[in-house]
């Protein structure tokens, strides 16, 4: 695995597991804000360093009337925001090159879609921000194939780059986790476990995404097992009323003991 580095206080790939969790996208400030507020108690309580995660723009709805969030100018002030008010590192997605500077005054670590994940226009300009950089694997693309997105991540002199596994398609409107992916994505850079969109249904739902959240602590469990650096989970209060993704969004009531769960598996994996 290559060398890990730090964003805030969290220090990614460094053989701590850390989280990155929070709503799939700002419905509301004030929501958002309450997301982050509930989520760092419970990692507060556990010792575990923590990554807000919200998107100021779905652009990649299924439906061209589903909610996509407040939009660039809005979302960057609602981000920068919340990580003055919390002092937590955020991550935020970018779907366009020309997104990227705006987005790097307020967020820490910018995530490209997986569906975007060989866009090199995109990745280098992110990149070239000197922020973190999170790339999905693509659902379509092979794990091994993953090191020519972090080559062009890296041709900008930024080594501040990780992947993060959210499985592959598997038929019409499924998704499957290969677990070889983690080791193999683990030899090119550090690697982070997407529980919830992995049990994504992708346009399953009449016009909207369903899912099986049932299984978010059975993946979570393997993933952790086979060694990864980190956790990404989309993390409602309300699931059934969220605006973008509920259907395979963990219950915030269930976070804590999830990762209490987690946490002991990682330390008994590492010999702790």
């Amino acid at each position: 695995m290559t060398q890990s580095f730090d964003v805030g206080p969290a220090r990614v790939g460094g053989g701590k597991l850390f989280l990155i969790a929070g709503p799939c996208v700002i419905e509301s400030e004030g929501h958002a804000r309450g997301m982050a507020d509930a989520i760092q108690r419970i990692t507060s309580d556990l010792g575990m360093p923590y990554v807000f995660k919200a998107s100021f723009d779905k652009a990649n709805r299924t439906s061209v009337t589903s909610f996509r969030g407040p939009g660039l100018s809005e979302g960057v002030r609602i981000l920068g925001g919340i990580a003055r008010a919390t002092g937590l590192p955020v991550l935020t997605d970018v779907h366009e090159a020309s997104q990227c500077e705006a987005v790097a005054e307020a967020a820490d670590i910018l995530q490209i879609p997986a569906f975007l994940c060989r866009q090199t226009d995109l990745v280098v300009a992110a990149a070239k921000t000197g922020r973190a950089v999170n790339i999905k694997k693509g659902q379509f693309v092979a794990p091994w194939d993953m090191k020519y997105s972090v080559e062009k991540a890296r041709s900008t002199g930024n080594e501040r780059v990780f992947l993060t596994e959210r499985g592959a398609s598997f038929g019409y409107n499924t998704l499957v986790v290969d677990m070889r992916s983690l080791a193999v994505m683990r030899g090119m850079a550090p690697v982070v476990f997407d529980g919830t969109h992995s049990v994504q249904q992708p346009s399953a739902a009449n016009g909207v995404s369903g899912g099986q959240p049932e299984f978010i602590p059975l993946l979570a469990r393997a993933a952790v097992a086979a060694g990864v650096d980190g956790l990404f989970l989309e993390v409602h209060d309300n699931p059934a009323q969220a605006r973008s993704d509920g259907a395979n969004a963990l219950d915030l009531k269930l976070l804590k003991p999830l990762l209490e769960r987690l946490l002991a598996i990682h330390a008994a994996a590492a010999g702790v």
